[in-house]
């Protein structure tokens, strides 16, 4: 069975890309080569950060980040799963800030956890990526695109293309100056020439639509 590295190389994928598609091209280069990330490299715990990104969903950053530390200063712990989480009960949990739905969440992939039905690091490192979109979206409070995140930003899958994402959609409006946003199926099909490296077309996208909005700094993503 193949082992997924985390991470793939970059330069490759940006001559690559220049190649494929000359309008995607022409905004690469004025934006420039975007390094691997970062995030490759750290250690990167499947359940830890699938709690976090339950506790980030709907808020601002600064107010999940707040949150986030009032929940791990309940339980003792920077690690957020099955047996720590079950050291507070649900009018903790509320306490801290965390609603009614998002406790639901965590308890339910706490419980997923407990039965086996979260794969570790180890073994998605020889899963497909549609396996493990497949084995987490059954959580509640999961999705496709946190999944997609996941793949993109911690376990550096090289070809993801987040079609509902809006921003990616806004990117390839622009790259190929549309009067609207293409539908998602419309952006499968136009990202089939993206592969093997659709992640880091998205990449792209993302700057491409944060650079037509002025932005002054690229929007943070959740697996960031």
């Amino acid at each position: 069975m193949p082992r997924h590295a985390r991470g793939f190389d970059t330069e490759e994928a940006f001559d690559y890309l220049g190649k494929r598609d000359r309008k995607l091209s022409a905004w690469m280069k004025r934006i420039g080569y975007l390094e691997p990330q970062a995030s490759w490299r750290k250690p990167f715990d499947p359940v830890d950060a699938l709690a976090r990104a339950i506790l980030y969903q709907q808020l601002s950053g600064k107010a999940a980040a707040t949150i986030v530390g009032r929940v791990e200063a309940a339980i003792g712990s920077t690690r957020l799963h099955f047996d720590t989480l079950g050291r507070i009960d649900d009018a903790t949990l509320r306490a801290c800030g965390v609603s009614g739905n998002k406790s639901l969440a965590l308890r339910d992939l706490a419980a997923r956890e407990a039965n086996g039905e979260i794969p570790n690091l180890r073994q998605m490192s020889t899963m497909h990526q549609d396996d493990i979109v497949a084995a987490l979206v059954p959580v509640r409070g999961i999705g496709r695109w946190t999944v997609e995140m996941m793949l993109m930003f911690r376990l550096g899958r090289p070809d993801v293309l987040p079609v509902d994402d809006l921003g990616i959609r806004k990117g390839a409006q622009r790259v190929d100056k549309l009067e609207a946003m293409p539908t998602p199926k419309e952006l499968l099909t136009r990202g089939e020439r993206w592969g093997p490296y659709r992640s880091y077309a998205s990449q792209y996208l993302w700057r491409i639509a944060d650079f037509a909005a002025e932005a002054k700094t690229p929007t943070k993503r959740s697996q960031d």
